[in-house]
């Protein structure tokens, strides 16, 4: 790791990165070890100035950062790894998206995506998908972890090989990708309602509101199933209670039959799904009837 708190290490970074970026087609900069200073050390300075090796290193990336985006405006980059420094408030200023975790499991991605969501906002997630196994050496269906990664609300991609993907997997996708679109300004700039936790149940339930109210989208996980218990209500908030939502509805899985609701219904009745086995999900669209 290079000591970034010295000058002359500054200097051969920058040169370093600018001469990479000048000679290459590079849209998207991926910012790995971005704080984190894991065996401390200044020999070079004097005893009593060593310790600002702690606070020169975070100085001093913020330079390099100003200074390799000014220079490359058009380049985004990405801030990753690091633990919690991946996502301070001064670096945030510096990054287009956030890689919250290096864990690509799906089901703990939403964990995660609670986590962060309680201080800062979806949009900046970069929400790749990943194939099985992931972590835990776990395999989930392809619908799970796609509809996981397009609700943590910021940019949505694939981190696979998809040549070695069968044609069902790649239609899938192409409906996934599709339907992300359909939604992505919803995501982005609408208002979050955390629906159903994983710390409290086996479901995860999350809502996005359109900034203009004429549109919402539900997401909806079930861990696993017991006994054939039916997953809980999901009661959905944000909603004008004397208004109509038309329900768009991706599979079968709801078993509310009636598909133009009111928003005093959906907030006081709840929508109830068929989820069963293990990591089913599903999504709702609601558009609100003029």
């Amino acid at each position: 790791m290079l000591n970034l708190a010295r000058d002359d290490v500054k200097e051969w970074a920058f040169n370093t990165f600018d001469k990479l970026l000048q000679e290459n087609d590079i849209k998207l900069v991926k910012w790995d070890m971005n704080r984190h200073v894991s065996e401390p050390g200044w020999p070079e300075a004097p005893v009593a100035e060593q310790k600002q090796i702690w606070v020169k290193y975070v100085t001093n990336l913020y330079e390099l950062l100003d200074r390799l985006r000014a220079k490359h405006p058009s380049v985004e980059f990405e801030t990753s790894e690091g633990g919690g420094g991946r996502v301070d408030f001064e670096f945030l200023k510096r990054m287009e998206q956030i890689n919250t975790s290096d864990n690509g499991d799906a089901f703990d991605g939403l964990s995660i995506w609670e986590g962060y969501t309680f201080l800062h906002a979806p949009k900046l997630i970069n929400g790749g998908v990943g194939d099985n196994p992931g972590t835990n050496d776990r395999s989930t269906p392809l619908k799970f972890r796609m509809l996981e990664g397009i609700m943590m609300g910021g940019a949505f991609g694939l981190c696979c090989d998809i040549r070695k993907w069968p044609q069902a997997d790649l239609s899938v996708a192409k409906a996934m990708i599709a339907y992300y679109k359909s939604i992505r300004q919803t995501l982005q700039e609408g208002d979050l309602y955390r629906l159903a936790s994983l710390r409290e149940g086996n479901l995860a339930a999350e809502e996005y509101v359109a900034a203009d109210g004429r549109q919402a989208v539900l997401f909806a996980f079930l861990h696993s199933q017991q006994f054939s218990y039916h997953a809980p209500a999901v009661y959905l908030r944000g909603l004008e209670p004397t208004s109509l939502y038309r329900l768009q509805l991706m599979d079968n899985k709801l078993r509310e039959k009636q598909r133009v609701l009111s928003g005093s219904y959906l907030m006081n009745h709840g929508l109830e799904f068929e989820l069963s086995g293990d990591f089913d999900s599903t999504s709702v669209l609601l558009d609100k009837v003029e």
